[in-house]
């Protein structure tokens, strides 16, 4: 939890181009695929169709180039990660679970935005109450790509914030999503140069997920963790914002440049 303003543009009318835009997101991807899998729809369809394992860089580069064209790209760009989510999402159909599912496509979009939501808390505190319904309903960009309708989105972030909840109670997690999730944060196939960061990908997803979340997934909290997380949540901020935004935003333009028009 923040104790105090971190140096970060706070005047601005947050957005989830002004979220999305910072390289902090991707300190929230595990957790935000942890709460997706967490659906049992999607973790079956996850755990028995996802490259994620074999060709970690491919599919990180898919993830991000979809939340980049869907929050900063152009009308093109949008319009392009559909087309390529639509076909990817072909095969992956079985007993219990399609990727054309609305209901799980809707579980998928509100994950991105909550998951939006809690790197913001950590990076630069909560989102004002000024700010809060507008930005949620940019978040349902997400689930236009996905053959959601916009009709079948609470109406406003408070609403959002009940249907959330009350979903809480129908996650679960099964051996197969488990041993997958868990493979997940320990990389995989991921190229050498990348595995030094994976302990501190593991920690900070595990600090972000509540502890029903994590004890679904059989991944370990002590004392000592909260520690930890307690001096992270602290330093983290401050470590980031000295960073310069051509650092920061880097990884955005790149990505987003790869989508094309």
């Amino acid at each position: 939890m923040r104790r105090e303003a971190a140096p970060g543009p706070a005047a601005d009318r947050v957005t989830l181009a002004r979220i999305n835009r910072e390289a902090y997101i991707y300190f929230g991807a595990g957790a935000t695929v942890a709460w997706q899998m967490a659906n049992p729809g999607v973790g079956r369809g996850v755990a028995g169709h996802s490259a994620t394992l074999e060709r970690p860089l491919e599919r990180l580069r898919a993830t991000m180039a979809y939340v980049y064209a869907v929050t900063l790209g152009s009308d093109a760009q949008r319009a392009a990660v559909a087309r390529h989510v639509n076909r990817a999402h072909v095969p992956v159909k079985g007993p219990g679970y399609s990727a054309f599912d609305t209901g799980l496509q809707l579980w998928v979009a509100a994950t991105l935005y909550r998951g939006a939501l809690d790197v913001f808390h950590l990076f630069e505190g909560p989102v004002p109450e000024a700010d809060r319904d507008a930005l949620y309903r940019e978040a349902w960009a997400f689930g236009r790509t996905l053959q959601v309708d916009d009709s079948r989105w609470p109406p406003d972030a408070a609403a959002f914030d009940r249907w959330w909840h009350a979903q809480l109670a129908q996650l679960s997690v099964d051996d197969d999503v488990r041993r997958y999730m868990q493979a997940v944060l320990h990389g995989g196939h991921a190229p050498w140069y990348l595995r030094p960061a994976m302990p501190l990908q593991r920690f900070v997803t595990r600090g972000l997920l509540p502890p029903p979340l994590r004890a679904m997934y059989g991944l370990p909290w002590s004392a000592r963790d909260e520690r930890r997380w307690q001096r992270f949540t602290h330093w983290a901020p401050k470590v980031y914002w000295r960073l310069p935004k051509v650092l920061r935003h880097w990884p955005a333009k790149h990505y987003l440049a790869q989508v094309g028009d």
